[in-house]
């Protein structure tokens, strides 16, 4: 049996922030996680100078919290950019989003009362048929969401908290994410934090400052604990919690886990710079609407031979079944009908294709979160404390409207330490 103050569930960047500060404020904590590595659905996979993320990849904006920590570990960045292209009738064309989309999106800051779904509000809206499908496909593939159950009052938050740190830009950390999962790790270590791996938390008993975390190999005892695991878990049973806090798993029923499928193709060559029918030199993400993914992105402007298809909300349960060969394969003839191309020379050219279920993942079990309608106070919920002893942390936990993003991570790891940190005597 091991003994601690606190207790933190989860090694991903919220179990990480909340740990690091605790242990830098002089209290003893320990971190138990059910990977084998730090980080949660940070996933990076690396290949020579090149780091293939298969979970969290774009640093949203600017958000304080996470480009400080940034400065701090001296990592490199990049900004995303390039063209954006259009595939149509066997060809790629620089385009603006269909039916100015985005520019729709920006009337959810007034959504309606009482709350709808998205794709109920947008339902009533006088556009065209292309617009209302655009606008669908693009908040399903974002937020990784079912249209049909999406809160339209959260993405109206959404929209201005991302309008709060620049949201439209995203960057890039071209040595891995995972820098910083590993940056956090140590922080914890130097100030005589705890970080077990491989121990899988399957029940949590609680009294008034008083826990016990069994897992199959261990037994952690704590004055209190902060419960970091991805809602889907959380949601599954996965995770038992006895006494069952009512208002804590009420609030989580009404977020919905979101899925989606992305993987990243590494090429001999980046072919798609060379097609005489693509003329985008500089492309940086790719639109084919009649196709499965979806949505592409390059690696731009850093050169690279990488290509990330993505698709997410129902449309994903497409590819949900194919191996990473069946998944490379589809990949290769869905490119070859965009580019007009024989799909043989795409196979030709592939190297590799990298990818992770994440729904599969029992130790996630789907992408990352968003609010189901009439759930928008869901999050305010759940950053509540159980009798300053159950804490519970994690981007569907985040009051700041950024669900699904590593710095909404972050933010609930800093809350929920000074929520501890103000509780102690």
């Amino acid at each position: 049996m091991i003994e601690t103050d606190t207790l933190i569930v989860g090694a991903g960047m919220a179990g990480l922030t909340a740990a690091r500060t605790l242990a830098e404020a002089g209290v003893p904590v320990t971190v138990v996680e059910a990977r084998n590595r730090v980080g949660g659905r940070i996933l990076s996979h690396h290949i020579g100078e090149h780091a293939i993320e298969l979970g969290a990849e774009f640093i949203h904006g600017r958000p304080p919290e996470l480009w400080a920590l940034i400065a701090e570990a001296g990592l490199e960045t990049y900004e995303r950019g390039g063209t954006d292209g259009c595939a149509e009738d066997g060809s790629v064309k620089s385009c603006d989003m269909p039916g100015g989309a985005f520019d729709l999106l920006e009337d959810l800051k007034d959504p309606p009362t009482p709350d709808v779904s998205f794709a109920e509000y947008v339902g009533s809206w006088q556009i065209s048929d292309l617009e209302r499908v655009s606008l669908l496909n693009f908040v399903e593939g974002f937020n990784a969401a079912d249209a049909r159950e999406i809160s339209s009052a959260s993405l109206g938050a959404q929209q201005e908290a991302e309008d709060a740190t620049d949201g439209d830009l995203a960057f890039s950390l071209p040595g891995g994410y995972d820098q910083l999962a590993e940056y956090l790790a140590q922080r914890v270590k130097n100030f005589e934090g705890c970080i077990h791996l491989n121990r899988h938390v399957r029940e949590i008993r609680w009294s008034h400052h008083a826990v016990q975390a069994i897992s199959p190999d261990e037994t952690f005892t704590a004055r209190r604990t902060v419960i970091t695991v991805p809602l889907g878990v959380l949601v599954s049973g996965g995770l038992s919690v006895s006494p069952r806090p009512r208002q804590i798993f009420d609030a989580a029923s009404q977020l919905r886990m979101g899925h989606a499928i992305r993987f990243t193709l590494r090429f001999r060559e980046p072919f798609w710079k060379q097609l005489p029918k693509s003329p985008i030199e500089d492309l940086g993400f790719l639109f084919s609407f009649d196709e499965l993914p979806s949505v592409w992105w390059t690696t731009h402007p850093r050169p690279s031979c990488l290509l990330t298809g993505w698709v997410g909300g129902p449309r994903s349960e497409a590819l949900a079944a194919l191996t990473p060969a069946e998944l490379a394969s589809h990949a290769c003839s869905t490119l070859a009908r965009i580019f007009s191309i024989e799909t043989a020379r795409i196979s030709d050219l592939l190297l590799e294709c990298h990818t992770h279920d994440w729904s599969r993942d029992p130790f996630s079990l789907g992408a990352y979160s968003y609010v189901a309608a009439g759930g928008l106070n869901a999050p305010q919920q759940l950053s509540q404390p159980v009798e300053d002893t159950l804490f519970f942390a994690g981007e569907h936990t985040d009051t700041t409207a950024n669900w699904g993003t590593v710095h909404a991570a972050m933010r609930s790891g800093l809350r929920v330490a000074q929520q501890i940190l103000k509780g102690m005597p």
